[in-house]
């Protein structure tokens, strides 16, 4: 398992656009889990050019007896949903662009020490892309030589640095999930996007940091966005019994540009 300081890397030549897609909280295994929505988009992955995604926890519920969630109500078993996963997974495994573990899957680290991502990607055999906690994810596009080796006159490699973690702590409401996310966004420089989940609150922001370059003298407002992906989960009886909010279903399109640097997210 490689630590998650060792940073991710991805080119893509022929200065095309790509779309990033995160994914995290599938829960598969609970009954609550919109398995048909599951296959429908990952089949929209498949079939979809320049269509890429990232892994960000709790692709299982792993209800366990020492969990909150009830091993009763589950539609699989642990081991089961784990091969479930892979085989899901398997046909879009070359649009993965990287995976880290949730609070879900953590229960059987802490328990019996089986990571249940990594198993995953590495039954994928793209184990390398598979960070524990946070993925540091470069992203450069573009040519930058051409055919006879020289240097492409004229032309620019855009380059994009995605930071995806799981995320952690809770809140009624989304003010809660977005003040904690940006507070973490802050003391990640470099970074366009920190990419999130856990909440299972969709949202964007953008805030900004001020970039001081005394090289040049000059100082001006970098901005990076923040973005907390969907969960697939439907309401149902655990959420009503705990009185959570219902959210709504939304995925997040991360547009990056390969002529220029220039992240366009749509939900």
């Amino acid at each position: 398992m490689l630590p998650d300081f060792e940073m991710i890397t991805h080119t893509f030549a022929g200065g095309h656009d790509i779309t990033v897609i995160p994914v995290s909280d599938v829960h598969l295994g609970a009954a609550e889990c919109m398995e048909k929505e599951w296959m429908e988009f990952i089949r929209m992955v498949e079939q979809t050019p320049n269509v890429y995604i990232t892994l960000g926890g709790d692709l299982l519920n792993n209800a366990t007896k020492s969990s909150v969630s009830n091993i009763y109500d589950e539609v699989y078993r642990p081991s089961e949903a784990k091969r479930m996963m892979a085989r899901m997974l398997e046909p879009i495994r070359d649009r993965i662009l990287c995976a880290v573990g949730g609070n879900h899957e953590r229960r059987s680290s802490r328990d019996v020490d089986d990571d249940i991502t990594y198993d995953i990607m590495a039954k994928l055999d793209i184990e390398n892309l598979y960070r524990e906690n946070v993925a540091f994810v470069k992203i450069q596009m573009g040519n930058a030589e051409t055919e006879t080796g020289t240097r492409t006159s004229g032309k620019t490699r855009p380059t994009y640095v995605l930071v995806v973690t799981h995320g952690s702590g809770g809140g009624v409401l989304t003010g809660s999930a977005v003040n904690r996310n940006e507070r973490f966004g802050y003391v990640l420089d470099g970074a366009d996007a920190l990419i999130v989940g856990h909440t299972h609150k969709p949202f964007t922001t953008q805030p900004g940091k001020i970039a001081i370059d005394p090289r040049n003298n000059q100082v001006s407002v970098k901005p990076f966005k923040v973005i907390s992906s969907t969960s697939w989960l439907g309401y149902s009886a655990y959420a009503a019994a705990k009185m959570m909010l219902p959210t709504t279903h939304c995925l997040h399109m991360l547009t990056l540009r390969g002529d220029k640097k220039e992240m366009i997210v749509t939900m």
